[in-house]
């Protein structure tokens, strides 16, 4: 399956970075976009040992290319000193190149090239409804997530749960990323259960039993290895002490049920959660494929505890503002904070996406939309 899906990445003319978590099909799509590049996989142990010992060797290889071939760098976060030889094959032998990374860990530190203005940084998510089209089902997604890796297994129980080994094996274990690695085991299913929340550290470090210092690390490292990211409360000129947490979400449903260690479909309380974050991860998708927004927050004001707006999407002066419910009948109180936002400068549209079947407009400037219907208009760029 994975194989034959059709992705929404499309590359730049230039050299460029594709970053993405473990198995959401980087190398295979790569290959298809790529068919004749030269190859370099850095997951080659014996490849990676030589270059590591030579990075002369790196340089050797590419100087026998034809000027202005393609090459491609799988998991190019190994060894980010090859990137100084990237570097100067752009500038003396007009390679391109495509850098593919699972991790950004390594890549963060200073005096790393990270080819200013000479590569391009993308992105590769889980796969979205519009690609896997007819095959997508939002049930199995809840369940199993979307990662191609977990998606074309015969068993996504036992793909899944391999999955998160070998995070820990080889993005956790082997690249050093913490000393306490039973530590950091046990610090996921406590993340997982603040999916979708603000992320309050301290409570996570109560909860965790660790410090403070040592969940913040923990943190950074979900993000770094692409497993989380985290969503910025809109600001509009607030003092730092009225700024709210942002929230903390997972790239993916299936690695949040899996590190929970939850078995079969998920519950009420649990597809509320799931929903809302996939729905998120969509709208990150779309950002990065078709550019859908510039920023994308979420609304909540400091005068009201209890008044917010799952998502606001700001394209140049104008905004959108989107409410999830994991409900198949509309309630009023879905509005709440729709009704809130609406006095907020450029906001175009204000939609509610729910499970139920029928699209309606129970107030003026609200729209209510079935999750098939909000899909059409997410293609569309809510145009």
């Amino acid at each position: 399956m994975p194989g034959s899906v059709a992705r929404l990445f499309a590359p730049p003319k230039g050299s460029y970075f594709l970053f993405g978590p473990r198995g959401s099909g980087k190398s295979t799509w790569l290959r298809h976009l790529h068919p004749d590049a030269h190859w370099v996989d850095l997951l080659d142990e014996g490849r990676y040992q030589r270059y590591l010992v030579d990075p002369s060797l790196f340089s050797a290889e590419l100087e026998a290319l034809p000027r202005g071939a393609c090459v491609v760098v799988d998991e190019v976060q190994r060894l980010p000193a090859l990137l100084n030889v990237v570097h100067q094959k752009i500038e003396t032998r007009r390679l391109r190149f495509a850098l593919s990374g699972s991790s950004a860990r390594k890549l963060r530190r200073s005096g790393v090239n990270l080819l200013a203005g000479r590569a391009a940084r993308r992105a590769l998510h889980p796969f979205v409804p519009e690609e896997l089209g007819t095959a997508f089902s939002l049930a199995s997604t809840l369940e199993w997530g979307a990662l191609p890796i977990v998606w074309g297994a015969e068993d996504r129980r036992d793909a899944l749960d391999a999955y998160v080994q070998m995070y820990l094996k080889e993005e956790i274990q082997a690249e050093a990323a913490t000393r306490n690695l039973p530590g950091f085991a046990r610090f996921l299913p406590i993340a997982a259960l603040f999916h979708g929340q603000a992320l309050n550290v301290s409570a996570l470090a109560r909860d965790a039993g660790v410090a403070r210092t040592t969940i913040q690390g923990y943190l950074q490292i979900l993000e770094d290895t692409l497993f989380t990211f985290s969503l910025p409360a809109y600001e509009a000129r607030l003092r730092v002490r009225e700024r709210r947490h942002p929230k903390l979400y997972w790239v993916d449903p299936g690695l949040v049920r899996a590190v929970t260690g939850d078995r079969g479909p998920p519950d009420a309380d649990s597809t509320g959660r799931l929903f809302e974050g996939w729905i998120a991860q969509l709208l990150r998708a779309y950002r990065d494929y078709r550019g859908i927004c510039d920023d994308l927050t979420y609304w909540a004001p400091t005068e009201s505890r209890d008044t917010e707006v799952d998502f606001l999407l700001r394209r140049g002066r104008e905004q959108v503002a989107i409410e999830v419910k994991a409900s198949r009948r509309w309630k009023p109180d879905f509005a709440k904070g729709l009704r809130a936002i609406a006095e907020l400068p450029g906001v175009k549209r204000r939609l509610v996406v729910y499970l139920g079947a029928e699209r309606l407009r129970p107030e003026k400037g609200i729209e209510v939309l079935p999750l098939p219907v909000f899909l059409a208009e997410l293609e569309r760029g809510f145009g």
